[in-house]
């Protein structure tokens, strides 16, 4: 039964999962900048900083999820994720001064954070056999979640502010019910990592040094992702302020949003077939989707025409699409047996970080350079993430450790 669907059914349950957390909460944050501009009457500056401080918070509870994920599992991890970010929700329905709205969106950022390195750390531990497949996807669900909820929430928004915010509790409360009831207790079992037997002093110092050599390679890993992401944020920042000075309206923007969703959610069969035929190692895919990011931006460069930016989207979304999931894949490989959850929240705090230095930069650079030597400086990135992707793993000895291909 386990087999039926060529992934195992729990881990289509946790990809159901992260669909429904992740429509929760995009139905609140392409609209968070709204609703501070429109309903709390704060300045756009304010609300760009509000959101970075919440980006922090979830750089804080990615790494208190892994750390917890360690220690007691997936499962009340998660719940506690959950019940956590469905109250911080709903109470910002009915809470509307302004200090109660920052603080309860600090927290949720925390509780968001919470959820992710234990749904990542999950769906290695289902299925470790799977490699990247499993990581992919849960990729592909998040996106997903992504695409229902900020085409929903704008619907919503119509209608009231106040009814985002009990929708988006509800869509917790759902997943809530499916993390309780949707897996059977040994599925969980598969989620906790035990301690293993007593070793001598010399396998521990062995084992030491194994362990310290891979959390370098974390680091390095990390990095590049960071670097990654600095540019990839420039098309919600300075990217989508350029294309409308340049008279593209924006629901011609937001269709370019609407194809990278299509094409992550239609072009897995794409991807699975290229990366099973050539970029047999996550190492070839990381590099190779990073040659793609550079080749997307290089694309916009001195592009003014719409079809241009048409083009450099479904380019890049290829790019991500091979990139952004062989992360966690990688940092999966590299986690100790009783670290798999630490280590998927450090490099989900990677993401987080890249995201909060791509909005400062960006600004900065739009402010002050041309979108041509902003977009070269971004190419330079894209350049030392691929480079560190090519080196994160070296000195790692891998000896019982499976690589995935």
């Amino acid at each position: 039964m386990e087999k039926k669907f060529l992934y195992p059914l729990s881990l289509w349950i946790l990809a159901i999962g992260m669909t429904i957390n992740v429509t929760g909460n995009s139905f609140l944050w392409p609209l968070n900048t709204i609703y501070i501009t429109g309903v709390l009457n704060k300045s756009m500056s304010i609300a760009g900083f509000v959101l970075m401080l919440q980006q922090g918070s979830g750089i804080l509870g990615n790494l208190a999820g892994g750390w917890l994920f360690d220690r007691w599992g997936g499962k009340k991890t998660i719940i506690i994720g959950i019940i956590m970010s469905a109250i911080n929700v709903l109470s910002l329905a009915f809470l509307h001064q302004w200090i109660l709205y920052v603080l309860f969106m600090l927290l949720l950022g925390f509780s968001n954070g919470l959820v992710f390195p234990s749904m990542y750390a999950m769906a290695g531990t289902i299925w470790p056999e799977g490699g990247r497949k499993a990581f992919n996807l849960i990729y592909v669900a998040q996106n997903l979640g992504v695409a229902i909820g900020s085409t929903l929430g704008g619907i919503v928004a119509q209608i009231s502010f106040t009814l985002i915010f009990i929708v988006n509790s509800i869509t917790f409360l759902l997943f809530l019910f499916l993390v309780i009831f949707g897996f059977r207790n040994e599925q969980w079992q598969q989620a906790v990592v035990v301690s293993g037997v007593e070793i001598s002093d010399q396998e521990e110092v062995k084992e030491s040094k194994e362990a310290s050599r891979a959390f370098v390679s974390l680091m390095i890993l990390s990095i590049a992702f960071v670097l990654a992401w600095i540019p990839y944020v420039q098309w919600q920042t300075s990217l989508s302020k350029y294309i409308s000075n340049l008279g593209i309206p924006l629901s011609k923007y937001t269709l370019l949003w609407t194809i990278n969703g299509v094409l992550i959610v239609l072009g897995q069969p794409f991807i699975s077939f290229v990366t099973k035929r050539f970029l047999t190692t996550i190492k070839k895919q990381l590099f190779v989707g990073i040659i793609i990011f550079i080749l997307s931006f290089a694309i916009m460069v001195h592009n003014t025409f719409y079809i241009g930016f048409v083009l450099a989207m479904i380019t890049m979304t290829i790019a991500e699409m091979l990139v952004w999931p062989a992360v966690p894949a990688a940092a999966y490989e590299l986690a100790p047996e009783n670290k798999a959850g630490f280590y998927q929240g450090i490099v989900s705090s990677a993401g987080a970080g890249g995201r909060m230095l791509g909005f400062l930069i960006g600004g900065w650079l739009y402010d002050h350079t041309s979108i041509p030597n902003l977009l070269w400086i971004m190419i330079g990135l894209f350049v030392i993430s691929g480079l560190t992707f090519l080196n994160y793993d070296r000195g790692v000895i891998r000896e019982g450790k499976k690589s995935y291909a």
